[in-house]
């Protein structure tokens, strides 16, 4: 099998970085053998830095500087402290940026930024930070495959890295919910489907929240509990207050459902006013309160919340465990199509982004990716 090279530079080192690296240095002989693809990571920048090696960053000493708590600035002939991310894509010359910096749902940076510039300059991008998406999905998809019309939205600002004879492939999956296949089953197994409604539980740390005060615990407690776990941030206010879910549905609105959306067109309510007494009342009357992500079709329009909902023992989201989030589709062919994904790290955020890597191999080389 002919071997093919991809350069890869990856913006933010956190749980999902970091977790992408272990994967990729895990399976390199396994991506080689199977797939025929090596994966070379050339660039990673953190907040304080990068490190760049046009041959190749050694993946086992980053992995150990990263599990050290050092910065990767400080790598010996390779790290660039203060170096800021953007600049990593012109030092790095990568052929995918993977970009998994914080979440910033006020003006998406620095992902944006770093997203806009990749793509600008022919770059593909593989993304786990959604906050560029759920802000500004249709000026990106513009420039990428998604739209069909790379340059016509923007003037490009960089000189390409590569002719490439195509738009550059914009791929997200671990957006919606890590290796929930969200937004495979919408593109693919519904393909030419009318979906007339889309249920899911996008947000994991209410997931958590929501099963423990239903087995007793109050939402401080269980709040407390989760922080500690490491599954809600010590800021939890995007997940308890609505708004990671309803980003999350914002991007499932527009490459999904087609639907132009924006976060304000979303009804938000969060679970921090919830009683443990509401939550085990539901419980007692046969139901379990989660907090759906709803799109439903009236009218010819897509009306999207996200609020806490009581529903019956056997509704699939109702079935999911605490470490679960899950989807449900239904459509005018296929009357309900559901899935659900166990979500207890970074890991399966890191392997969708991979999923999408691998997506962009077999697009480009025609390779047989199963």
């Amino acid at each position: 099998m002919k071997l093919t090279t991809y350069r890869i530079a990856l913006a933010g080192l956190g749980n999902v970085g970091s977790s992408v690296l272990s994967i990729l240095h895990r399976e390199e002989h396994a991506l080689r053998k199977r797939y025929g693809v090596q994966f070379c990571v050339t660039g990673v920048a953190e907040l304080g830095g990068c490190a760049v090696d046009e041959t190749g960053l050694d993946l086992g000493l980053l992995l150990e500087t990263l599990q050290a708590h050092h910065s990767v600035a400080s790598l010996p002939g390779v790290g660039r402290a203060g170096m800021e991310g953007i600049v990593l894509i012109e030092q790095a010359r990568p052929d995918i940026l993977l970009e998994a910096t914080p979440v910033n749902l006020q003006n998406g940076q620095p992902g944006l930024g770093i997203v806009t510039a990749a793509l600008q300059q022919g770059i593909h991008v593989v993304l786990a930070n959604k906050g560029p998406l759920a802000l500004a999905y249709e000026e990106l998809a513009a420039m990428s495959d998604l739209g069909g019309g790379w340059g016509t939205a923007y003037n490009a600002t960089f000189t390409p890295v590569t002719d490439r004879k195509h738009c550059p492939m914009l791929r997200f999956s671990a957006c919606v919910a890590g290796a929930l296949p969200t937004i495979n089953l919408g593109w693919r197994d519904l393909a030419g489907c009318g979906i007339l409604r889309l249920e899911a539980v996008f947000n994991g740390t209410t997931q958590y929240i929501l099963r423990a005060m239903e087995e007793g615990q109050s939402y401080a407690d269980a709040l407390d509990d989760a922080q500690h776990r490491g599954i809600a941030e010590t800021d939890p206010s995007l997940d308890v207050d609505g708004w990671d879910a309803a980003a999350k549905l914002v991007i499932a609105a527009n490459a999904v459902l087609g639907q132009p959306t924006r976060l304000a067109d979303v009804d938000v309510q969060g679970i921090r006013s919830l009683s443990q007494e509401t939550v085990q009342q539901a419980a007692k009357d046969g139901q379990r309160i989660v907090l759906v992500c709803l799109a439903e079709l009236i009218d010819k329009r897509y009306l999207l919340s996200v609020q806490p909902t009581p529903l019956p023992l056997d509704h699939p989201l109702a079935r999911l465990t605490p470490d679960e989030m899950g989807v449900v589709y239904y459509t005018r062919d296929v009357d309900r199509l559901s899935a659900a994904s166990s979500e207890p790290s970074a890991a399966p955020a890191a392997a969708a982004m991979l999923r999408d890597m691998l997506e962009i191999v077999r697009s480009e080389t025609g390779a047989c990716i199963g």
